[in-house]
């Protein structure tokens, strides 16, 4: 299986969908841990339910829990269970799962109403919620949309340095799809 992500991963370098970026230079193409770990940040062109189906799958959600608008409303129609979720109870800050097969699907719960709009803060907490969650159960890869940045307005220069000092200390690889 590594070996056929690998090729995948060196198909999309040489053809100019991946890129990584290294520190916080935007130009440059890893975002790298810190030494004694492998976390990095890998960007890919194309379809995020396209990813590996191992990969987790992370987006953001209102409390309510209510996806009816954005890449939400894919989630919602390819994964349903809005109940489950519901019955969660997962308050701003937090994050609610579901696990489909091999997979864990991170609903990132950002602000308190699907028509509001998160703050930085918010969106940190869950996110160092949902990193405590894949260390504890061996998840090493999760593949998100820019999260945060459609319709929730955030910018992502400050989401990917949240996530980056969130995730810095672990080896979870995070791979970022934009169409």
């Amino acid at each position: 299986m590594e070996a056929t992500v690998l090729l995948a991963v060196q198909r999309l370098h040489s053809k100019g969908g991946l890129t990584e970026r290294k520190g916080n230079n935007m130009a440059n193409s890893a975002d790298t841990p810190l030494e004694g770990n492998s976390f990095k940040i890998c960007y890919v062109q194309g379809d995020l339910f396209s990813c590996p189906e191992k990969d987790a799958l992370a987006h953001c959600i209102g409390e309510d829990c209510n996806m009816e608008a954005g890449i939400a409303v894919l989630f919602k129609r390819k994964y349903g269970c809005v109940e489950e979720l519901q019955n969660q109870k997962k308050e701003v800050g937090s994050f609610a799962v579901l696990q489909k097969d091999q997979r864990h699907i991170y609903y990132l719960i950002t602000k308190k109403l699907a028509s509001d709009k998160p703050t930085y803060d918010d969106l940190q907490n869950s996110l160092k919620a949902m990193k405590d969650h894949c260390v504890d159960n061996g998840i090493l890869r999760i593949s998100m949309p820019k999260i945060g940045c459609g319709l929730d307005d955030l910018k992502w220069d400050k989401v990917s340095a949240i996530i980056q000092e969130a995730f810095k200390s672990t080896n979870i690889i995070i791979t970022v799809y934009s169409l």
